[in-house]
């Protein structure tokens, strides 16, 4: 009675090392199989006409925050009245608040956008190349080929 379950024991063992040991080997061999491609996203975001001009209008905003912010100082200066003065420096902060959250909103809604479309190309592109796994360089300390120059490409 105990030896047959020892021996049981010893063919389940054995089965789950055999199992274990195949799966192994498919797990090997599909990823050696594997088109590996990186790409360096800071030089696709460097080169993008469309975050350049997201840049430029976002320096356009925060000069109009500036600029909205010094005419505001100077008109609660001009304001002679306490209360009146308060009233208006607090009308002023809220519009601010507002302003700074809408330049805020429509920012990061264009960068997100941003980011999609060009994940949505490199997909593409890297599945048009053939490859099967794209990783960031900044991820990848050796190997891989570089498509970055390709969807850089395809930017412009």
């Amino acid at each position: 009675m105990q030896s047959s379950k020892f021996f049981t024991a010893v063919l389940i063992s054995t089965i789950l090392t055999i199992t274990n040991l195949n799966s192994t080997k498919v797990f090997a061999k599909s990823s050696a199989n594997l088109n590996i491609a990186v790409v360096d996203v800071q030089k696709i975001v460097e080169s993008s006409p469309e975050i350049s001009a997201l840049r430029t209008s976002r320096k356009n905003d925060i000069e109009s925050l500036v600029k909205f912010v010094e005419d505001a100082k100077a008109d609660v200066i001009k304001e002679t009245n306490e209360t009146k003065k308060k009233s208006l420096e607090e009308s002023y902060n809220r519009e601010l608040n507002i302003r700074k959250a809408n330049f805020d909103k429509e920012y990061s809604q264009k960068l997100s956008e941003y980011d999609k479309s060009i994940t949505a190309l490199i997909n593409k592109k890297s599945k048009a190349l053939g490859y099967d796994l794209v990783l960031t360089k900044t991820c990848v300390l050796n190997g891989g080929v570089d498509i970055t120059s390709e969807i850089i490409k395809n930017i412009k």
